[in-house]
């Protein structure tokens, strides 16, 4: 597991685009549904906590997420519950998971779903 923090370039997105062409990646993403966050009744990607998911054409996959807060108890564990949730994928070489702060998580990562089960839609 990395921790990346990024420097700011002009122009340049805060959050690097994923590679959502790649056969593998409607797999990755729904692998990536199926780990929650204890406290949240809702998966991870929903959150908004998945930032990218790039997929190299030799199925080396780089997870890059966040967390809710820094503070979060399980911080430690979340990325290789990630990891074990992507691996087993066929076509799925290896797998890294980096945890970032930048830019941090805020409610509005959320998608319709996850704000309707939690009550702010």
């Amino acid at each position: 597991m990395k921790i990346e923090t990024s420097e700011k370039l002009e122009g340049q997105p805060l959050i690097r685009p994923s590679t959502t062409e790649h056969p593998l990646y409607e797999n990755v993403v729904e692998a990536c549904r199926t780990v929650y966050d204890p406290e949240i009744p809702v998966n991870i990607y929903d959150l908004g906590l998945v930032y990218t998911v790039d997929i190299s054409q030799q199925g080396e996959v780089v997870i890059v997420m966040t967390l809710t807060a820094p503070g979060c108890p399980v911080a430690g564990e979340m990325p290789g519950w990630v990891a074990e949730a992507v691996e087993p994928l066929p076509g799925v070489k290896t797998v890294d998971v980096e945890l970032t702060w930048d830019p941090p998580w805020g409610m509005d990562m959320m998608s319709d779903e996850a704000r309707l089960e939690l009550g702010f839609m």
